[in-house]
């Protein structure tokens, strides 16, 4: 029995191109790969970053067609007699010709919404953005307004016409079912002209730790993600500043962990307030003992967020959320019951939750033990694996 039903398990592989900095995105690949058994055919963004990379020019043109990474793609399906494709994030390098290896093989795509790609160029994007999805070209002028890409006007023009390219040869029928990793997503998806029965809600499913009988708290709280703009990294930082005057600088303090292009930046504020520590990056052992002895994660986002792992990750140790109302956030953090929310932007709204929490010891370690509830009530593994056969199911029937 067990021969028969290794034998008609479909068999999916990832395609991902990881990006410069690591994210939730990667981490969640890695997760598929080492739990349920998806072996991951992967690109890298910083191959193009190395000497001997391609020429600037080339890399514009390869975004758009690589032969190297279609035939490596197609190299990695035969390896593993591959029935479908669950497409991450694939440019640059992976390209955008992959869709059209895909519909030439004619191998189902199963595409997992982690961000707002492929309607979106960068995936991080702002309220107005979003209400721009059903046009596509509003939503591209205002991200190249903005140098979404990679801090460059024509870099991110570039990547909108290699997206738009592909869509008018039709490369993304190759489609054949959407993961949105929350509710608000496959509205959205829905909106820039996703048909509802191709797309699926599937939140990422969490082991959750032992609980703790009585968590520390150490009076912290901790930042946890990229280090970009729109993370919330100046919001953080500029509400900080607002605890310190309104205390007098006995605050709690925040913890800023990750890396990227701002990290610059907090090292400055750091040594204007004492508040403010830079932790770097940070994984593992010392990860776990930051959100152990935390009192509050802090998600300020100003783009609209997709789902937000980081309110798994504070709920598994009993932590409430302090979160931008953003997207998918607002799914996860369920404000004065499981954290609070602030309007994105907002650096003193959130220095005053940031002030109101620290006050009641009582009331965070009840926030985060429903935080604990709601994680093992909506994250569940076999749950998780139920639904995605489904949805491969589904890809299949499509082909």
């Amino acid at each position: 029995m067990e021969a028969a039903t290794a034998r008609t398990t479909p068999r999916i592989i990832q395609v991902f191109n990881r990006y410069l900095e690591p994210g939730g995105e990667e981490n969640w690949v890695n997760v598929l790969a080492r739990e349920i058994g998806l072996p991951a055919c992967i690109f890298d963004s910083a191959d193009w970053r190395k000497p001997g990379a391609p020429a600037h020019w080339r890399q514009a043109l390869l975004m758009f067609s690589n032969a190297k990474s279609s035939a490596r793609l197609r190299e990695f399906h035969r390896e593993h007699g591959a029935q479908a494709w669950l497409f991450h994030n694939v440019l640059p390098v992976g390209s955008a010709a992959l869709y059209r290896e895909a519909l030439r093989l004619q191998v189902p795509v199963i595409q997992y919404a982690h961000s707002f790609r492929p309607f979106s160029i960068s995936g991080y994007l702002t309220p107005p953005e979003v209400r721009g999805l059903p046009s596509r070209w509003l939503t591209y002028f205002r991200e190249i307004r903005r140098a979404a890409w990679q801090n460059s006007r024509l870099k991110t023009a570039w990547h909108a016409a290699v997206l738009a390219a592909a869509r008018a040869l039709g490369w993304f029928r190759a489609i054949k079912a959407w993961i949105a990793v929350s509710d608000f997503m496959r509205d959205r998806f829905i909106e820039a002209g996703v048909p509802p029965g191709d797309i699926f809600t599937l939140r990422h499913y969490w082991k959750p730790r032992p609980a703790e009988a009585a968590p520390r708290d150490d009076r912290y709280c901790i930042f946890l993600g990229r280090l970009i703009e729109m993370k919330g990294v100046r919001v953080a930082l500029a509400a900080w500043d607002i605890v310190a005057r309104a205390t007098g600088g006995r605050g709690p303090r925040l913890f800023m962990a990750g890396t990227g292009e701002l990290a610059h930046v907090i090292r400055a504020a750091a040594e204007n307030n004492p508040l403010v520590t830079f932790c770097g990056q940070v994984g593992g052992a010392e990860k776990e003992r930051l959100l152990a002895g935390c009192s509050a994660v802090v998600a300020p986002s100003i783009c609209v967020e997709s789902f937000g792992l980081v309110a798994c990750e504070a709920y598994d140790f009993q932590k409430p959320v302090l979160a931008a109302r953003s997207g998918g956030l607002a799914e996860s953090v369920q404000h004065r019951q499981t954290g609070l929310l602030h309007d994105p932007g907002d650096a003193a709204e959130l220095a005053r939750h940031v002030i109101d929490l620290d006050a009641s010891p009582e009331r965070r370690g009840e926030m985060g033990r429903r935080g604990r509830l709601w994680l093992e009530a909506n994250t569940g593994e076999q749950e998780w694996r139920r639904k995605f056969a489904e949805i491969v199911a589904h890809a299949l029937a499509a082909r």
